[in-house]
């Protein structure tokens, strides 16, 4: 049998927040369908690899698309989120590279594969909570650059009392965003600003690697460090779930 990734509390933490999506999946079977798409995750392998142990791999595939189309995985993220410490928000975007095998689908949108210095990328803006915890991300193509993103990504963030990001994301409109939502934006401006970094908190600016620890746990998954996924639903979810890994040791039900 292969390694697998489930621990007993685990699992049982899992099914009761399956079961807040109106789904029951207390069986044996369908806990070796999780850990076979957790296994495809973590070693980034093609669908068809997934071990026999597991069951059947177009069974393992089936249940995880619809999962990600029903929007199931994102459901069970959304849920354990919410116990997110929103003192700080840390921001940060991190390039992936596409495999050859994520590009083709039959799709008229891109899917959030771009075309950068690394060839065909995605990128994956991540929010933080004060904990270090993931709260919400977006997937674009790898060529969209941080500031522009970041937009979008602050309109779905939560209110926290102070917004942390690196120069990258030097933007006046993104200050003003911020306030907007009753946050101070701590974001350093350029070294040739005429402004100055007067009102900077340095020593809130060095807890911004927490952001940075969270992509280095992520990437742990090979799925996730590398996008083999044609859909970008499907690589959501893949990262949605990696996300959901992280939470579960705090999360009590």
């Amino acid at each position: 049998m292969p390694r697998t990734m489930l621990t007993d509390e685990y699992w049982s933490k899992l099914i009761r927040l399956m079961l807040k999506t109106g789904r029951v999946y207390d069986k044996p079977e369908h806990r070796n369908t999780f850990e076979g798409i957790l296994y495809r995750m973590r070693v980034g392998c093609p669908w068809r690899d997934v071990p026999e142990a597991f069951g059947d791999w177009s069974a393992i595939y089936r249940r995880f698309n619809l999962w990600s189309k029903k929007g199931i995985l994102m459901q069970l993220f959304a849920e354990l989120r919410q116990l997110a410490d929103l003192e700080w928000e840390f921001i940060d975007g991190s390039i992936i590279k596409a495999h050859q095998h994520a590009t083709g689908a039959r799709s008229e949108d891109k899917e959030a594969v771009g075309k950068s210095r690394g060839g065909n990328t995605t990128k994956i803006h991540m929010a933080v909570d004060s904990c270090g915890l993931p709260i919400d991300f977006i997937v674009t193509g790898g060529e969209v650059h941080d500031s522009k993103a970041a937009i979008e990504l602050l309109k779905q963030l939560p209110d926290a009392e102070h917004v942390i990001a690196d120069r990258g994301y030097d933007s006046e409109k993104i200050r003003e965003q911020i306030r907007e939502k009753k946050g101070v934006p701590n974001i350093p401006r350029k070294r040739n600003s005429k402004i100055g970094n007067g009102d900077i908190d340095w020593c809130l600016y060095k807890h911004r690697h927490l952001v940075e620890n969270v992509f280095a746990r992520l990437k742990h998954y090979r799925s996730v460090a590398t996008r083999y996924d044609k859909l970008a639903r499907n690589y959501a979810s893949t990262l949605a779930l990696a996300c959901c890994l992280i939470w579960l040791p705090m999360w009590v039900g």
